[in-house]
């Protein structure tokens, strides 16, 4: 009995792939299985090849494998693209009637799925809720829990169309449970007890920890990956009196959450590192008016338009330096989806503390990947606010908005609760915020906002995570959503003991702890998604650590266990 199975659902875009992505996700999940999940897309709206990738266990899951169990293709091109990228005694089920398919294969499983769709349903697009019947049929899952998805799925739509997916993905399972006589991917029994768990992605964690840290206004252009998470806050816009802001662009986006910022909201938008470039100005004037936001940069492949719905790492480097001028920033990196909502509402709580702009980095993995995971610890993720208050506002009097401290944090009151002027402008600025070319006056600027703030945010850093480091042959480094596939790879190594250290944020680099935990090892070896190796980079320039070498992968594709072991070995 197998303790794992990857499933795959492949066909053109348009054909429902996300739908019953989704649904199977679901129906795991409440079978007790632990999922991971993910798409790969094309940048069209109909045609080409998509896929939904979802692997299943009875253990915690963090990344794929190359390699699927059973495949379910959906179009005549995906039997020629995916046959080969089976597992040895892996199903490619097929309609050889439908696509015209007469070649043999030991791994073909023949389905006329899409008359089952038209007798049953009445039409071909039904054929999503067939698939779905199909698998859970290979698998031995109750047909009630079949049902019980395609009600969630469809859950808003008529009951006739949520009577015919019933209906036509019980024909699914029916057909494959007569003339489907193998064993092959019965699975061990699911280990979660509570079917309460959350099924979702990074991005959604992101914009529920923006909800949670009390994110008031948003404002965006949408770019992929980074659109969804725009999606959700506005699904719960009215219910928590946030303000979503389609922007023209965005150069307008950046701008309008500094406005909103200044007038005491919090404020966020998120964007990839095209749509980033334009907002570079907005960063520094931000950074000069010491307006707290937060930007979430979702990283894709690049130059120009690149991979518009693929991943990479490429701008680690991009987001460490962007803003012209010298100025305190930091800088998240979060690699599962529990971190991705709590680094959020610290971004907002550092963001507003020093009132600094703090970034979010993600990309298109975690973005777009679901797994299934316990419900969040609200307590662990407290709102903090670092403004006067209104009452304290009334007693205000020669207010300076940019008083010099020694923490270099300067009192924070809002417009309209003060009976002072407020004055805020791009040039340097007096404490008061009027106008000055005086040199001193420039230098202590400078140092309030760089350095002074800097230190600052220095003791707040959060800290990496080490795993299986002690006695290791390897240690892997990897920031971002390497975090997964390190660690599975660390936990099925059975020839070598191999490690890793995941950067949760990599600014302010936490060059001391690094230090003092690459002391012992024996090889280092960075995992990055791009072609420099920047993350080697950034750690030889901040602590003199030289890496021993970098995986590095940049075809626009996510690193996958079976991949990131081979590479491991080829190392040595």
């Amino acid at each position: 009995m197998k303790n794992e199975l990857t499933i795959k659902i492949t066909g053109e875009a348009g054909q429902g792939m996300q739908t019953i992505g989704a649904a199977l996700c679901q129906m795991f999940k409440n079978a007790g299985f632990h999922i991971f999940a993910n798409q790969d897309y094309m940048s069209r709206i109909r045609g080409g090849n998509n896929f939904f990738q979802l692997r299943i266990s009875d253990k915690p899951l963090y990344t794929l494998r190359q390699k699927s169990d059973i495949t379910i293709a959906l179009d005549k091109a995906s039997v020629a693209l995916h046959k080969s990228s089976m597992t040895d005694g892996g199903v490619l089920v097929l309609d050889r009637k439908k696509f015209t398919i007469t070649e043999e294969g030991n791994a073909f499983f023949d389905i006329p799925f899409y008359d089952i769709a038209i007798r049953t349903g009445g039409s071909e697009i039904f054929i999503n809720s067939v698939a779905c019947g199909i698998i859970a049929g290979m698998i031995d899952v109750e047909l009630r829990s079949v049902e019980h998805v395609m009600e969630a799925t469809f859950a808003g739509k008529s009951e006739e169309i949520i009577r015919k997916n019933k209906e036509v993905a019980g024909a699914g399972y029916d057909f494959v449970k007569n003339n489907f006589k193998q064993d092959k991917f019965r699975i061990k029994a699911g280990t979660i007890k509570d079917a309460g768990t959350l099924v979702m992605n990074g991005n959604d964690a992101i914009a529920l920890g923006a909800i949670r840290a009390g994110c008031k206004f948003y404002s965006a252009y949408p770019m992929s990956p980074s659109t969804t998470i725009m999606n959700v806050i506005a699904q719960y816009a009215q219910k928590f009196h946030i303000i979503v802001e389609q922007a023209e662009d965005e150069i307008a986006a950046v701008n309008m959450i500094i406005g909103a910022s200044f007038t005491g909201v919090r404020a966020m938008t998120a964007t990839s590192g095209g749509g980033f470039a334009l907002m570079t100005e907005g960063l520094s004037l931000a950074a000069m008016t010491e307006t707290p936001i937060v930007v979430v940069v979702a990283q894709r492949p690049a130059p120009a338009t690149g991979f518009p719905t693929r991943t990479a790492q490429a701008d680690l480097e991009f987001v460490l330096h962007a803003g012209h001028g010298e100025f305190a920033r930091a800088v998240y990196t979060p690699g599962t989806i529990e971190e991705a909502f709590y680094v959020t509402i610290k971004a907002f709580n550092l963001a507003e503390k020093y009132q600094i702009p703090v970034f979010i980095m993600t990309d298109q993995h975690l973005a777009d990947s679901y797994r299934n995971i316990e419900t969040f610890d609200l307590d662990k993720g407290k709102v903090q606010r670092y403004i006067i208050s209104k009452d304290d506002s009334k007693n205000i009097k020669n207010y300076k908005r940019y008083q010099f401290t020694e923490s270099g944090i300067s009192p924070r009151a809002i417009p309209s609760w003060i009976e002072d002027v407020i004055y805020a402008d791009s040039d340097e600025h007096t404490e008061e915020g009027h106008i000055t070319e005086d040199a001193d006056i420039g230098r202590k600027m400078v140092e309030k906002r760089f350095y002074k703030k800097f230190l600052g945010i220095s003791q707040e850093i959060e800290r990496p995570a080490a795993y299986k480091l002690g006695g290791a042959d390897v240690v892997l480094l990897g920031f971002g959503s390497t975090y997964g596939v390190m660690k599975e790879v660390c936990d099925v190594a059975d020839d070598r003991k191999i490690g890793f250290i995941h950067l949760s944020q990599v600014w302010p680099f936490p060059a001391s702890e690094m230090i003092a935990l690459l002391k012992d090892a024996k090889k280092v070896l960075t995992v990055e998604n791009n072609a420099g190796g920047q993350l080697a980079r950034l750690l030889r320039r901040e602590t003199g650590l030289q890496a021993d070498g970098s995986v590095l992968k940049f075809d626009g594709r996510p690193f996958d266990l079976d991949y990131l072991i081979d590479c491991v070995k080829k190392e040595g």
